[in-house]
């Protein structure tokens, strides 16, 4: 059986993807070198970046641009919670705005819960010195 990989892959769709992804992560792990900021922070830092961005509409046009290379990182994450709480309000009225955003989210929150605890039992957390 011999495969035509240039017809599997859309090569300029998965070099967006590492380019918009790695830069994100880039910005990430030069908050977490060059500023006192804990990793916790900077997480929130990310999510509330992903969820104004969303409801303001303008994260769509990165996910539209870079695919998964938008949507994996956390800031995707806040633009899901973002989108979810517009859809719930637009179908439940005020208490979507609370219920919506977690049930968009809520296989990503699965699966972190999920892998994480995995992680931790196979790893040793170290605390960030001061």
């Amino acid at each position: 059986m011999n495969i035509d990989w240039a017809n599997v892959f859309d090569w300029t769709q998965l070099l967006k993807c590492f380019l918009v992804g790695g830069f994100i992560c880039l910005i990430g792990q030069i908050l977490i070198d060059k500023t006192k900021l804990t990793p916790a922070r900077i997480l929130v830092i990310f999510v509330t970046t992903g969820a104004v961005l969303g409801g303001l509409g303008l994260y769509q046009h990165l996910v539209d641009f870079a695919g998964a290379g938008a949507t994996v990182p956390l800031t995707g994450f806040g633009n899901n919670l973002a989108k979810g709480a517009i859809e719930g309000v637009r179908n439940q009225g005020i208490i979507g705005a609370f219920t919506g955003g977690i049930k968009a989210a809520s296989g990503g929150i699965a699966a972190a819960v999920f892998f994480g605890y995995i992680a931790s039992l196979i790893s040793k957390p170290k605390i960030k010195k001061q």
